[in-house]
């Protein structure tokens, strides 16, 4: 939706007529860094600032709202809002690479599977990728699979036997589609070397390895180690590691020799509380074999609580009633959990108190009677712990 575009009538919501809603001043405040709504005091309705961008505010999030405070001075008064951005089907699905090249021995036995790297689409939901096919051909077919967190495994599932004298190479046509109306796809091609014989494949220890490590690990600390064996002799017996994802690489690092995965970047439980890698040994003659590693990510308390301070009054008559709200404000943790969970409290002696209002909100009021003559100002400290 463009810049300037309806989103709702605030004052029809509320009952209120604009005349009221002028005479009790009231304006929208965002929750966050950005305003994204704009209020006429004088009609009541609520506009976009600016077109939102769903991808770049909520990225690879199924949900997305934005929430705004409503809030008149005369009387004071807070109203929460929330705002749903839907998402459309404006991304086409992209494969990291417009080509892949496998290579695939004659003697890979039916059923035997080869990893590709899914696509990435923008969108989400049913606007994201929704289902892979492949071009028509004798040998392949599609097994795609899905991991703990959501991740997709596309690989190529052998029906039939390769034989490298009666075709050297197969050219094949990955699509991937989503599921917008209409919908959009992108491809890439797999070019499939076929490799003379080598008469074992590498077989992991474990199809599986689980790992857990805290997210304020250091980089260069071992998460865990994968271990392929292949009884086969001289080079096709020595067996190297390689990840088949670029995210995987851009967050962990693989010994090729050893099989050890280290941590390379920093992790961040608030953006991702798990990570499934796919690791594939290849021995000396081509043959591929595939594991799974599914790191789970334990929060630290590494984020301090958030005060947003929504109104506040400058002066207060002293003849203020105890119990008069003074300020309005709400406290955020992203952690979670108990490193999640919140206590607000006032510092000091002084002659107000805190309300629970909703949802982290709080109140600032007067607790007692007010003397300008002892007390002309106070500097009241709140603390979030």
């Amino acid at each position: 939706m463009a810049r300037e575009s309806l989103v709702g009538n605030v004052a029809q919501d509320l009952g209120l007529s604009p005349s009221q809603l002028a005479a009790r001043k009231a304006r929208v405040v965002s929750e966050g860094s950005e305003q994204h709504f704009r209020l006429d005091p004088h009609s009541g309705v609520l506009t976009l600032t600016e077109t939102l961008d769903r991808e770049r505010i909520c990225p690879h999030s199924e949900s997305c709202a934005l929430l705004f405070q409503l809030f008149f001075e005369n009387p004071v008064q807070l109203i929460r809002g929330e705002v749903e951005v839907r998402d459309v089907n404006d991304h086409s699905p992209v494969f990291p690479e417009r080509e892949v090249v496998l290579e695939i021995s004659e003697t890979a036995s039916p059923g035997s599977r080869f990893s590709l790297e899914s696509a990435q689409d923008e969108d989400v939901g049913i606007n994201g990728v929704q289902n892979y096919s492949l071009s028509p051909n004798s040998h392949f077919s599609l097994d795609v699979d899905r991991g703990k967190g959501g991740a997709e495994f596309v690989k190529l599932f052998l029906q039939r036997p390769l034989d490298r004298e009666e075709q050297r190479e197969l050219h094949l046509v990955l699509t991937a589609t989503d599921g917008g109306s209409p919908p959009r796809s992108g491809t890439a091609q797999v070019r499939v070397v076929v490799l003379d014989a080598n008469d074992n494949v590498p077989v992991f220890s474990r199809e599986v390895y689980e790992a857990r490590v805290a997210e304020n690990s250091p980089p260069g600390q071992l998460v865990v180690r994968v271990s392929a064996a292949d009884p086969d002799e001289g080079s096709n017996c020595k067996v190297r590691y390689t990840f088949t994802s670029e995210r995987s690489r851009r967050l962990f690092s693989l010994n090729a020799e050893t099989g050890e995965i280290h941590i390379e970047s920093n992790l961040d439980f608030e953006e991702a509380e798990c990570h499934d890698i796919e690791v594939k040994a290849t021995d000396g003659g081509g043959l591929s074999a595939h594991c799974r590693v599914h790191v789970e990510v334990l929060d630290v308390n590494d984020n301090a609580p958030e005060i947003a301070l929504s109104s506040v009054s400058a002066s207060i008559p002293e003849d203020a009633p105890p119990r008069t709200v003074v300020a309005l404000l709400s406290v955020r943790d992203r952690d979670s959990g108990d490193n999640g969970r919140t206590e607000c409290a006032i510092e000091g002696d002084v002659p107000f108190s805190l309300t629970a209002a909703f949802a982290n909100h709080y109140e600032l009021r007067t607790s007692a009677a007010l003397d300008r003559e002892t007390t002309a100002e106070y500097n009241v400290s709140i603390v979030a712990t």
